[in-house]
């Protein structure tokens, strides 16, 4: 019998590339895994890893292992939620991924309306951003993965997981009340900006809106947390491109506008493949639905 476990860890191997990456992300230590796909080795009966440098490379063998587990474990993720839903009671610890906004505009609702509904179900609530977040999702560490797309942004799918769209968030000119320029980002060429790190989609993004708009911004603040853009535009010292969960409309002395063609960003949850029907997720994703978080437009059901 074959540990699915150990399999896991062969394919994030062939995903990763070395033992160090696994146990780094998987938060195991390297001799560990070696143990663990030693162990693999002696099950299959057959050489799984070769020398390759100071690294190690899987053989033909292992590749072929890595792609019935692929197979193995989507269906191991259907007979969980098969084995799930004869139950009565939607029941059991649900891991969430979430980005900040997410966490502080979306997942509250949702936990309100879960401990009404489904008093046994435990959440656990983790704020990461989605490219952390998706690795730890296909390895087994969460089991769903709230994550957001900007517009002309696309991210790549693994093959391993399984996307449902959840809704879409606008994305605003967000300037300090004081400021006279107010209604246009073509105005604002001379200002400061506060954005997110060079690399990230959102940073990408409000660069590009940028620069349709005639203009290389002034960033001279970055940071990954929303609040810190708001706090910085409520005190006059910077622009901001921001989306609708971030609460702009809740704080005092800015002003938020609207943006040619009213670009939104996509909100979607992401689980692995085969899991979309296990009790757990469905609860989690009804109650994001159900809820009318602020400023967010629900997306239809394509489940």
């Amino acid at each position: 019998m074959l540990d699915l476990r150990r399999l896991r860890l062969l394919r994030e191997l062939a995903r990763r590339g070395t033992i160090t990456a696994v146990a780094e992300a998987l938060s195991y230590s390297p001799s560990a895994v070696s143990q663990q796909l030693a162990a693999l080795e002696k099950e299959t009966g057959v050489r799984l890893l070769e020398p390759a440098g100071r690294r190690v490379r899987l053989t033909a063998q292992a590749d072929l292992l890595v792609a019935h587990t692929e197979l193995l474990l989507e269906e191991m993720e259907r007979t969980q939620a098969a084995l799930a839903q004869s139950l009565n009671e939607t029941v059991g610890t649900l891991r969430v991924a979430a980005f900040q906004t997410a966490v502080l505009r979306l997942v509250p609702y949702a936990l309100t309306q879960l401990a009404q509904q489904h008093p046994r179900l435990r959440v656990e609530v983790t704020e990461l951003e989605p490219e952390v977040a998706h690795p730890a999702l296909v390895a087994g560490e969460f089991d769903i993965v709230l994550g957001e797309e900007y517009p002309g942004h696309p991210l790549p799918r693994a093959r391993e997981t399984e996307r449902r769209d959840l809704l879409t968030d606008e994305l605003r000119l967000i300037t300090p009340a004081v400021w006279s320029e107010r209604s246009s980002l073509s105005e604002l060429a001379s200002r400061p900006f506060v954005m997110e790190p060079v690399g990230s989609t959102a940073r990408e993004w409000a660069t590009a809106a940028c620069r349709q708009a005639g203009f290389e911004p002034d960033v001279r603040y970055t940071s990954t947390d929303l609040q810190i853009h708001l706090r910085l535009v409520e005190n006059g010292l910077a622009a901001a491109l921001l989306p609708d969960l971030s609460g702009a409309g809740d704080r005092h002395n800015v002003v938020s506008h609207p943006l040619h063609d009213r670009p939104r960003r996509q909100i979607f949850t992401t689980v692995r493949r085969g899991a979309t029907r296990h009790p757990k997720v469905q609860a989690f994703t009804s109650a994001l639905k159900a809820q009318q978080a602020p400023a967010a437009r629900p997306e239809p059901d394509r489940t």
